[in-house]
């Protein structure tokens, strides 16, 4: 059986950084498939690090992403697999409370786990607060874009599984 990861990625005190945070905590409340995990790992990037290297098949990463597009503009993004070919030796130092998604990818790829498929459901934000500390809360564009969101990660949810059973058949 296929075992997929949905993992939500945020600073709730940092305005639009909140988003994948909301995202899998209202996922988190409706049925999925068996074989789908939905966790907010928040800024604990070390801890989606030991999660990816529990042999999930895949890892659908819900987050903020700055692309240049309107804020709230939802985007699937296949990030780099051949990222792990950069990886500097401070990479290794993961800070419990700091998250960069693309090291915690490199680390990954390069203590030799991983997933066959990693995406990543990115929001344009507008903003992360003002001020030193940040703002609780979501934009008006970007707590539009939740139920957008979650509408494309069940839909990655189900592609992800008809692609197993099929390699699964096809292997029988």
């Amino acid at each position: 059986m296929s075992q997929i990861l949905v993992a939500g990625i945020g600073n709730i005190f940092k305005g639009d950084d909140a988003f994948g945070v909301e995202v899998v905590q209202r996922l988190a409340q409706s049925p999925l498939p068996a074989g789908v995990k939905v966790v907010d790992f928040g800024i604990r990037g070390i801890d989606l690090t030991y999660a990816l290297l529990d042999g999930y098949d895949a890892a659908i990463l819900v987050d903020t992403a700055r692309r240049g597009a309107a804020p709230g503009t939802v985007s699937i993004i296949a990030p780099d697999r051949h990222s792990a070919d950069t990886v500097a030796p401070g990479d290794f130092f993961l800070e419990p409370h700091d998250f960069d998604p693309a090291k915690v990818l490199r680390v990954v790829e390069t203590l030799g786990g991983g997933c066959q498929r990693i995406l990543l459901v990115a929001c344009e934000p507008e903003t992360f607060g003002d001020g030193e500390m940040g703002a609780m809360g979501l934009s008006p564009p970007v707590a539009t874009a939740v139920d957008e969101a979650i509408k494309a990660v069940e839909r990655l949810v189900g592609d992800l599984l008809r692609e197993q059973r099929s390699l699964e058949t096809e292997s029988a």
